[in-house]
């Protein structure tokens, strides 16, 4: 068996540190151009959570697996209801495969466009930054399976584009493994 001379080890080497150095500085860019909810301080009209979510509101939503697959399509039916700072949310779920679920949100404002929120099935609190028109909120999900329960953390952004309309999506992921998306359609009033 030969040795590599020690020149040609250095040149490999170095090449691998420079590679790896790329790699790391593509990871840190990546990261650093993720959104900002401050991106969208400007942007109008602002989403104040106690005054959209007050009141009846309509949802239609569907799962996408991560190839874009659409899993299930779903229609919720909510009611918010606030009192000063405090929020509840219920939410009522139709799936297309006819099942149905309940969800009851507990929401509080923090001040400076803050929230913080609990369900249920959320994994310890919910927590979420408002600025004009968007919110970005964090929380796990306790979801349901083939009959195991996974938790899952959802990554969400909600967008106002109007008095009534907002959108949302959701990137799911687990040990950093992205499972799917989740995507939403508000309208505030019933239908």
């Amino acid at each position: 068996m030969t040795s590599m001379p020690s020149t040609h080890r250095f040149t490999t080497l170095r090449r691998a540190g420079i590679g790896l150095a790329l790699v790391g500085t593509l990871a840190l860019l990546s990261a650093c151009a993720s959104p900002s909810v401050e991106d969208y301080a400007q942007e109008r009209p602002a989403l104040d959570l106690r005054q959209y979510f007050n009141g009846p509101l309509t949802a239609h939503g569907m799962f996408t697996d991560r190839q874009g697959k659409v899993v299930k399509r779903f229609t919720v039916q909510m009611t918010g209801k606030w009192t000063g700072n405090e929020g509840v949310l219920e939410e009522h779920f139709v799936y297309s495969d006819g099942t149905t679920q309940e969800r009851t949100w507990h929401i509080q404002y923090l001040g400076e466009g803050r929230y913080s929120g609990q369900a249920g099935d959320v994994v310890g609190p919910a927590t979420g930054q408002a600025a004009g028109n968007a919110l970005h909120w964090n929380y796990v999900l306790a979801l349901p399976v083939n009959g195991r329960v996974w938790n899952v953390r959802m990554d969400d952004w909600m967008y106002l584009m109007d008095g009534r309309i907002m959108l949302n999506r959701t990137a799911m992921s687990k040990f950093g493994i992205h499972l799917g998306d989740l995507t939403i359609s508000f309208t505030k009033g019933s239908e």
